[in-house]
């Protein structure tokens, strides 16, 4: 449940507990509910009526270790927790001091830092510590969303904006539509999310009365793998990258997943073009690589 990782975009991944419940769309191919299926397939961990399950106390044991060797070695590794469940899951079965847990372990490895990934943003405030939310994340935390789409965006990351961390990110994977990261909040108020800054168009002193917001610090995106993958527009990534460029927020382009522009790898396989004439081809994960118009997108925040 702990061990070096092979997601690109950290070092190791750790889970504190395993289980979960589909949110949104970004969900309905996850390979951690699948993982829990082929496992665990008489008592899953999965859907609002499944029990989650606490990992080893030698799981627990592991970024102890890691955070020796980082203090050793004078390296930072990033670790994803967690990658088999969301720690701002509300559901009943997670005791409250499996968080306690988890956030004393997160703040007695200062040489490690903690990549928090949710598709629940809207329960940072009650879930995370008080003493994160009011003053602030310890600095080896960075809180991240899924946006897999429009409606995500404008849903989710004005949660994230409200939390002082170091490094706020975004994970638009799998990508199902394109994502622009001017987002309108709850209140109808336009916030600019690379930039953090936001207005009420409603004021009558016009849109340029402006005020301060947080910022997105990192963006990663990537398309969808596994069986059932559903295929993303290629623009949909250069818009994110072209927006993450001009605002100067470091852009990680993570995969193409099943499905690559026919544009980037030549060679057989199924097809699918989009309305604005865009196509894809299917050749699994592998051979479609991670290049976007032949660029490799590694950005990682400072």
């Amino acid at each position: 449940m702990a061990e070096l990782s092979k997601i690109e975009w950290c070092d190791h991944t750790f889970n504190p507990w395993i289980g979960c419940t589909k949110v949104s769309p970004a969900c309905d191919h996850c390979y951690a509910e699948a993982r829990d299926r082929r496992f665990n397939p008489r008592s899953g961990h999965w859907g609002p009526h499944a029990d989650r399950r606490r990992t080893s106390a030698a799981n627990w044991r592991k970024p102890l270790k890691w955070d020796r060797e980082a203090a050793k070695a004078g390296t930072s590794p990033r670790v994803f927790c967690a990658s088999l469940a969301d720690v701002f899951d509300n559901h009943r079965s997670i005791a409250p001091e499996w968080r306690r847990d988890l956030y004393r372990l997160i703040e007695d490895t200062p040489h490690l830092d903690w990549l928090l990934l949710t598709k629940r943003p809207q329960n940072l405030a009650k879930l995370a510590p008080a003493r994160w939310v009011h003053d602030g994340c310890p600095p080896n935390v960075w809180i991240g969303t899924t946006v897999e789409n429009q409606a995500e965006a404008d849903r989710r990351i004005p949660h994230l904006l409200s939390i002082p961390a170091r490094v706020r990110f975004l994970s638009c994977e799998p990508l199902l539509g394109p994502v622009n990261l001017l987002v309108t909040d709850h209140r109808g108020h336009d916030i600019s999310a690379l930039r953090g800054i936001a207005c009420d168009p409603s004021d009558p002193d016009g849109p340029d009365e402006y005020y301060r917001t947080g910022k997105i610090h990192w963006v990663i995106a990537g398309g969808e793998s596994g069986t059932g993958a559903r295929p993303s527009n290629p623009q949909w990534f250069r818009d994110l990258r072209d927006q993450c460029t001009a605002a100067d927020v470091p852009f990680h382009f993570k995969q193409w997943g099943e499905w690559v522009s026919v544009s980037e790898v030549e060679g057989p396989g199924d097809h699918h073009t989009f309305p604005d004439g865009r196509t894809v081809r299917r050749i699994g994960k592998s051979r479609a690589g991670r290049t976007l118009d032949g660029v490799t997108h590694d950005g990682m925040p400072g």
